[in-house]
């Protein structure tokens, strides 16, 4: 008997699909959302625009990690619901197929794309992370190049501010130029100039500043009054300021590998919060993975609507149950980092009962005749809908009534 049946690839097939299509478009507006705000950022800073997708390729990992989750809650959902609303899955029961055994091949999706989460959460993210944020760093401090904006006074380097009034061709012709230069003995230099442009040097720390067609206004304590020199051509050498480098990979707890996380909270002589914080973000990722395993068992449970039903409730219920429980792990760490309570309860205590009522919902679908988890809502939303249906109706009619037409027959 093969182990991979026919039964298995449709089955992979219909899962694939709508995981594939879920995990890009989560991506993409996640994706999406992030680039608008660091498009702003990057132009506040004065920086390229290849920094912004350099930013967003290391932001990936992330969302990665978020969209993964999702993707295969809701592939293995909407496969096992259009399984039962076109009556497939009661064929299958009918030859003796249980739920467990249609969940193989799910399952083994699950498995597979744990571990890929597990490499992303635990190696690839916390690296990805500390590249996102010495781009940020060196975006602040200028390391893509001098921030000279038009129209303003700009600091350029030491005890030097430069002025430009129109920028054209990409800032390669510049016209309107103020310089004004101050040593440490207290030697000023201030120069205007219809026309400059940067340039390049041999020596990586200093640009050159080339200006036409200008006066040059140098004064000195010494001097009984300031020197003016008219010139057609005059160069200004431009020292970059030193910039700082960026700290070690490590500064957050989310930048350190999972095998330096255990290090930390092993280490007895460092601080006990530093060693709870790192537990703490130890043990939320192990659960975030090992939450993955439970998906294919709640995509079945939310996936399958009542009889002679379309209602869609379990798929909005699912998507709610994932976030929700996210949202309730940030929390469990925030507060196993403090202390307040051990790491190890704080994280997976909420995973044991989020597992056992996942167990109880999957047990209700598969094993109690006519069984449905939710139920109890599916009755409340179909009244709700009802509900809404009928002042809609009652708001037509009376718009009807305005206009003197003949209400329309109510549904039997």
């Amino acid at each position: 008997m093969k182990f991979i049946t026919a039964t298995d690839r449709y089955i992979f097939r219909l899962v694939m699909l709508p995981l594939l299509a879920t995990l890009v478009i989560a991506a993409s507006l996640l994706l999406l959302e992030k680039m608008l705000s660091l498009f702003d950022f990057v132009a506040a800073e004065g920086g390229p625009v290849s920094v912004v997708w350099r930013m967003l390729a290391n932001l990936m990992p992330e969302y990665l990690s978020l969209g993964i989750p999702i993707g295969l809650l809701l592939g293995i959902l909407l496969a096992f619901r259009k399984l039962a609303t076109s009556s497939e899955l009661d064929i299958f029961r009918a030859v003796g197929m249980s739920y467990f055994r249609l969940l193989r091949v799910p399952f083994m999706l699950a498995i597979a794309l744990a571990a890929v989460n597990f490499a992303i959460v635990g190696f690839l993210q916390p690296s990805a992370r500390y590249l996102y944020e010495e781009l940020r760093f060196e975006l602040r401090s200028g390391a893509f190049g001098a921030k000279v904006r038009v129209g303003e006074f700009n600091n350029v380097g030491k005890n030097l501010t430069v002025r430009i009034d129109e920028s054209r061709n990409n800032g390669n012709e510049l016209s309107g130029m103020f310089v004004f230069a101050q040593s440490k003995n207290g030697q000023t230099i201030a120069v205007t100039a219809e026309k400059g442009q940067f340039l390049r040097t041999d020596d990586p720390d200093t640009i050159l500043l080339r200006l036409e067609k200008g006066t040059l206004v140098h004064d000195a304590p010494s001097y009984e009054s300031p020197r003016v020199l008219s010139f057609t051509s005059h160069d200004v050498p431009i020292p970059l300021p030193q910039i700082e480098n960026f700290r070690t990979r490590g500064g957050k707890d989310r930048e350190y590998l999972i095998t330096e996380l255990t290090k930390i909270g092993g280490d007895a002589q460092r601080p006990a919060i530093e060693r709870n914080s790192a537990w703490a973000n130890f043990h939320f990722r192990l659960v975030e993975v090992a939450m993955m395993l439970l998906l294919p068992l709640l995509a079945v449970a939310l996936a399958i609507p009542p009889k002679r039903s379309t209602s869609a409730l379990g798929v909005f219920l699912s998507i709610v149950m994932v976030v929700t429980y996210h949202k309730i792990n940030e929390y469990a760490q925030s507060v196993g980092s403090m202390g307040v309570i051990d790491p190890f309860i704080a994280l997976w205590v909420p995973f044991a009962l989020f597992a056992a009522l996942i167990l109880w919902m999957y047990h209700v679908i598969a094993h109690v005749p006519g069984g449905q988890p939710i139920g109890a809502l599916e009755v409340f939303a179909a009244k709700a809908g009802k509900w809404i249906k009928r002042v809609f109706r009652f708001g037509r009619k009376s718009r009807l009534a305005t206009l003197g037409m003949p209400a329309l027959p109510a549904e039997s």
